[in-house]
Parts: structure tokens; sequence; C-alpha cells
């Protein structure tokens, strides 16, 4: 397996819990194809179907329905953890 693998995919929709939007939000994405767009094609070729649901509860993260994102998936094992890094995710 390649050490990071990246897919291109879009967000499709947003669900919030609170009125005010600083409460969690889940988003879901599905991979994204433009038959037009070259690179879209060759994303297509490699994951041509799938779908992410994701919540996320930091205000400071959000995401775009309608807008493409790539998401790289690198093995756990292969990040070298330092002390700058250990704290939460963004």
């Amino acid at each position: 397996m390649a050490e990071v693998t990246r897919a291109k995919f879009h967000c499709t929709s947003v669900e919030t819990y609170s009125t005010d939007l600083t409460g969690p939000r889940v988003y879901r994405f599905q991979p994204q194809y433009d038959a037009s767009i070259p690179e879209d094609q060759r994303y297509a070729r490699y994951t041509p179907s799938g779908e992410l649901r994701i919540t996320v509860d930091n205000p400071a993260v959000s995401f775009e329905p309608g807008r493409a994102y790539y998401l790289d998936f690198t093995p756990a094992d292969s990040v070298e953890r330092t002390s700058s890094s250990q704290g939460a995710p963004q």
C-alpha cells in the first residue's frame, strides 16, 4: 500500500444540531466526478464510489457543501509523533 492515498470528494451536505452553528455538525462527502475535468477522470478510475460521514465539533473547522476536497489517508503508524503534535487533531 502506498504511504499516502489521496481521494477527491465533494461535500454533499451538512446537518447542524444547534441554532447558533457552534455545536456539532455532520458532513457527508461523495467522490468528485466531472467528466469534463481530466483530474476527476483519473481519480474516478481508482476511487469510483464511496461515502464519508464525519461529525465535527470544532467551530474553526467547516466544509462547504458543493465544494471539492482532497482526502489524504496516511497509515497512523507511519506518522512520527512529537510533543507538539500530540494534541487533539484539527
